[in-house]
């Protein structure tokens, strides 16, 4: 019978947290739709228990949760732009999913569920760094639907006594992010196109910041709510990153500098719904989790070009 069921297993950050927990020996169930998560990004899991099925049929919610002590739910439709162009089934796979996987896990006599929020939740105030006492400002549809789901989070464990930590990542990349899609973040579309001697577009004038946090701290995060005492984290939100920020134009010389590539990006206009700066404030997760970043930046970048040079996704 798995502990742990991880959701959105396929999925970019769902398969690291999955790859982790087997690899400490622990039993692990899985699921996931495949609209964005991708079947080869299974192999190696051989030992985690994998059901195909959609988060937005409560029929799956109660099958896949059945047993389980602890779910990372990282389903999601992951992006902003696509989310700008079609809000609904944005809606239906973070909020709706959410709604019904909580309900079932509730049923079931799950313990606690770890979320994965959004720092798009913060929206684009000026205020640097962003911190949990912040009032929400969802400016996108994907924005509003993790908010909401975050939100639900927060009510379940108050009205239920389901434990809840929601920890709201800020830009994740690492090795197994697909750099294939319109919808792909950043780092991994440079990665692509730089190594395959291709020009990266910046959407706007490349002066904007992110906190780039690279997928072993998330990862690492995660593991740490779960195991915290629920007297200290049930129903808390927190952020997860690095508590620093980086151009996407000093992330494209970093990357150039690596990759040893030649030329310069092209510039279009904003995309609507983007940020223009994020940055984190992680004292609240070193504080009830004892969180802290254990892969910096630089090595983080080098590790997921060398990931990208040795797959062939590019």
């Amino acid at each position: 019978m798995a502990k742990y069921l991880v959701t959105g297993a396929a999925g970019f950050i769902g398969r690291s947290i999955a790859a982790e927990l087997i690899r400490r020996g622990e039993s692990v169930r899985g699921v996931d739709n495949f609209i964005t998560g991708k079947r080869e990004n299974l192999i190696g899991l051989d030992k985690m228990e994998f059901i195909e099925g959609d988060l937005t049929d409560p029929a799956v919610c109660g099958h896949v949760v059945r047993g389980v002590e602890i779910i990372f739910h990282e389903a999601a439709l992951a992006s902003v732009p696509r989310s700008v162009a079609d809000p609904l089934p944005t809606n239906a796979a973070c909020v709706d999913a959410s709604l019904y996987l909580l309900n079932a896990a509730r049923k079931a006599g799950v313990r606690r569920v770890v979320y994965a929020g959004s720092s798009s939740a913060y929206g684009d105030t000026p205020t640097l760094p962003k911190h949990e006492q912040m009032l929400p400002n969802p400016i996108s549809p994907y924005a509003a639907a993790k908010m909401a789901a975050e939100l639900y989070m927060g009510a379940f464990a108050r009205v239920y006594g389901i434990e809840t930590v929601t920890l709201r990542y800020f830009n994740v990349f690492g090795p197994y992010q697909d750099p294939t899609s319109q919808y792909s973040g950043v780092m991994a579309v440079f990665c692509r196109k730089m190594l395959a001697g291709e020009q990266p577009t910046i959407y706007g004038d490349g002066e904007q910041s992110r906190d780039f946090t690279f997928i072993d701290n998330v990862v690492h995060a995660n593991l740490l709510a779960a195991a915290a005492p629920a007297e200290k984290v049930s129903g808390r939100v927190m952020n997860a990153a690095t508590g620093n920020r980086v151009t996407l134009n000093e992330t494209f010389r970093e990357l150039a500098q690596i990759i040893e590539y030649k030329g310069e990006p092209s510039y279009a206009p904003p995309r609507a719904g983007d940020i223009r700066d994020s940055l984190a404030d992680i004292s609240l997760a070193r504080q009830l989790l004892g969180y802290q970043p254990i892969v910096s930046f630089p090595v983080g970048l080098r590790r997921t070009v060398e990931w990208y040079r040795n797959t062939s996704n590019t």
